[in-house]
């Protein structure tokens, strides 16, 4: 069983002013941790404080919480709360954890290229900062490609423009809204972004949640209240608007050529996300330099959720908690390590494809996470190079990648995703064509096995034995279609503060540069880049 380790998030902004305040008022706090029943109550929790510290008076909030399922018969959560009150005589310190954007007038026009969370934190950041910013995203707004992706979910004729790859929030705003991030180095910015979210409607448990998410519903509420926000600040935002190309003066950016006319900029960001093969092919032809790497491929993994719940909690039902998750990794066969990513409890499977005449899967999840099933993306590491039997080029790797993605489309010459049980995977049999899911566009019964690279289906086999041995009824699950999105194949070459290497006023962040993965990460990388510009 996997025990949820708790990361350490400190209390929002709100709440530090009011200890503060609180303090300057004679008002002492403390931090105290318990172990509490899944189905807790907020007046139990009060009970146990107060018995606790002798106390009668006080306020308090949760500064951590995180599910602990070792042991099966003992499921329960682990609470960190901060406690002020006027009978505690002791007190302890804290620190502001707060990141400050200096602002002042300033004349510079600044592009930012891309709405994910890079791009947009980005651009907020340094319209805070007083500059000029212009975001561009080719996609449309929230509502619109909403409506896009539910047409082509029913059926419809797929929008290039508007779908689970592009459009206002990038990628992540169509997933399960995950914001637990492996970086230690970006607490400030973590910060500062979870309490953009809170303001801008997200549940404030993602201040103190372990392993928080905001739920694809949460999400499209959230980016439209930033977009407004960021407009107040002055900031423009221009929808179905795609970079086209770039005109340098030697090794500086001066215009910015679009669909919809040429922009004037002192500073160009480009967060593009990892999907937008054309823009990665402009900017190698421009020069930028870019190498490739390692990422993962596979297929994404489906099961029932109270398979899921039985094998993590030994019942099918937890009160007080969602649905459970997991997260399993194998070292497979000794080459390749294979790893679940992006697991959706009660989520669906959804059509992920970037590009007309392209077949690609990934998962999505609503808040409450109360679908019948549960997914997670089964990937292999590998590199281009191996993938070719070759030393590749940056272009080559990606005109190999999106060369996969079409075969999965010709395969079943629609949308409707190939797909064969776990056991048959395993196997290499085809005997199990009854596949029940969540996916929209329906399956098409397929030798997934032949369909990836060899060396991703040997190595996927392996992994899945062992996933099996972890995991009772693991084996029963399906496999999905084509993973291909969970990291780029190439990277560009970059300062720390993002800024592209022999370049004066280029910036690539978040997940497009190479250098992010995720939402938190990648607006991390946004937020992290405009403060350096910021300091110039």
């Amino acid at each position: 069983m996997i025990f949820i380790t708790i990361f350490s998030t400190w209390l929002t902004n709100r709440l530090n002013a009011t200890l503060l305040l609180q303090r300057e008022n004679n008002m002492a706090y403390k931090t105290v941790s318990f172990k509490l029943p899944t189905d807790y109550s907020t007046n139990s929790l009060r009970a146990k404080i107060s018995k606790e510290l002798g106390i009668k008076e006080f306020n308090f909030e949760i500064e951590n919480k995180s599910l602990d399922a070792r042991k099966k018969t003992n499921i329960h959560w682990l609470v960190k709360v901060v406690v002020n009150s006027p009978e505690l005589k002791h007190g302890e310190d804290f620190k502001r954890d707060e990141l400050i954007i200096p602002y002042k007038r300033r004349n510079k026009k600044v592009v930012v290229v891309g709405s994910g969370p890079a791009g947009f934190f980005n651009a907020f950041a340094l319209q805070k900062a007083g500059f000029k910013v212009t975001l561009i995203e080719r996609g449309s707004d929230v509502k619109k490609r909403g409506q896009a992706i539910q047409n082509f979910a029913r059926g419809g004729t797929f929008d290039a423009k508007n779908n689970y790859a592009f459009g206002e929030g990038g990628a992540g705003t169509f997933s399960d809204g995950k914001l637990t991030s492996r970086s230690k180095r970006i607490s400030h910015e973590k910060q500062f972004i979870l309490s953009r979210y809170v303001e801008a409607g997200a549940p404030e448990e993602i201040m103190y949640m372990a392993h928080p998410h905001l739920g694809t519903d949460n999400l499209r509420k959230i980016v439209k209240n930033l977009r407004v926000e960021f407009e107040k600040l002055g900031g423009e935002i221009l929808f179905e608007t795609l970079l086209e190309d770039i005109v340098f003066s030697n090794s500086t950016v001066k215009e910015v050529r679009t669909s919809n006319g040429n922009l004037q900029a002192d500073a160009l960001f480009i967060a593009p996300g990892h999907s937008a093969f054309e823009t990665y092919k402009m900017l190698i032809r421009n020069g930028l330099p870019f190498r490739t790497k390692n990422f993962a491929i596979g297929s994404r993994m489906e099961h029932r959720q109270e398979l899921i719940n039985k094998a993590q909690w030994g019942c099918e039902t937890l009160p007080g908690v969602k649905a459970a998750e997991y997260r399993v990794t194998s070292k497979a066969d000794g080459k390749h390590q294979v790893f679940s990513f992006c697991m959706c409890p009660g989520g669906i499977v959804v059509p992920a494809a970037a590009y007309e005449k392209t077949n690609i899967v990934n998962g999505m999840s609503f808040y409450q996470r109360n679908g019948k099933f549960a997914n997670a993306a089964c990937v292999a590491g590998i590199h281009p190079d191996e993938l070719a039997g070759k030393t590749v080029s940056p272009i080559d790797a990606i005109n190999q990648l999106q060369k996969l993605e079409e075969t999965f489309y010709n395969h079943t010459q629609s949308y409707s995703a190939p797909a064969c049980s776990i056991s048959d995977f395993i196997a290499q049999k085809s005997r199990n064509s009854n596949l029940k899911s969540s996916y929209p566009l329906g399956l098409t019964a397929a030798p997934l096995w032949q369909m990836l690279p060899t060396p991703v289906t040997q190595a996927m086999q392996a992994g899945l034995i062992d996933f099996n041995r972890k995991m009772r009824g693991f084996e029963t699950g399906n496999l999905l279609g084509l993973e291909s999105k969970t990291s780029a194949p190439i990277q560009v070459i970059r300062e720390r503060n993002g800024l592209v290497e022999g370049y004066d006023n280029l910036y690539m962040i978040g997940e497009g540069s190479g250098y992010a993965g995720g939402i938190i990460s990648s607006a991390a990388d946004g937020i992290k880049a405009a403060m350096h510009f910021i300091g110039e």
